[in-house]
């Protein structure tokens, strides 16, 4: 057996044990697939400590930046008592149509917003706005811009809310100095922004299983 195979069988074991799939979370991911989106999805287990994290800090409060078909969504939203709130920023029109077709099945159109435009654009519009602090930031965009999405989450959060940026071991490329990749090198921006902050603590996991090798950062926000 080979060790990716590994890495999947350990995955499916966990998820069949801890994350069952529901009809619909898999019509998110089939209608997802249906409409042409990459399949960049969060894992199911994945899903499901996002929405751990969620209600492990009472979040009633929850920003997350990338949507795609609203996978992940679901998981957070599931999290929110019935008068919470979550915003999410998606760049893609298309994607944010299909996300919102399935936050309506999955009855959280209520408490979730997508809104739709480049989230650099979005973000400032969103503060503008005065709104209460978010409890927990999911960050899982465009990788270039992910030290302006941290920064923008710490301006929008509190003492004691949480930032999760997820796909920040790129292959293992995050140790290179040198690398030319734009992606590469916005996580490593981030990375070090979340380490030298004076308003944050963070740590940063590797990850195995069906998403391949990764990682993701956590980070509180302090006093």
């Amino acid at each position: 057996m080979s060790e990716s195979q590994l890495w999947n069988d350990v995955d499916d074991h966990f998820t069949a044990l801890l994350a069952p799939a529901d009809e619909i979370l898999t019509a998110a991911l089939r209608d997802s697939d249906a409409a042409g989106l990459p399949p960049i999805n969060v894992a199911p287990n994945q899903g499901k400590l996002l929405r751990l994290l969620a209600e492990i800090q009472g979040a009633r409060r929850i920003l997350e930046i990338g949507t795609l078909g609203g996978y992940s969504t679901i998981w957070l939203g599931r999290a929110l008592p019935a008068d919470g709130r979550l915003i999410t920023l998606e760049y893609d029109p298309r994607h944010a149509e299909v996300a919102r077709a399935n936050l309506a099945r999955a009855g959280l159109d209520e408490i979730a917003e997508v809104r739709v435009g480049p989230a650099l654009e979005s973000l400032p519009k969103l503060a503008d706005e005065n709104p209460e602090p978010f409890d927990l930031v999911f960050i899982d965009a465009d990788k270039v811009n992910n030290p302006h999405y941290v920064e923008w989450a710490v301006r929008l959060t509190r003492p004691g809310s949480v930032i999760v940026l997820d796909n920040v071991v790129r292959g293992g490329a995050v140790t290179d100095a040198a690398s030319t990749d734009p992606s590469v090198r916005g996580t490593r921006a981030a990375l070090e922004l979340i380490a030298s902050h004076p308003k944050l603590s963070g740590t940063a996991v590797q990850t195995v299983g069906t998403k391949g090798y990764d990682g993701f950062a956590l980070a509180r926000v302090q006093a």
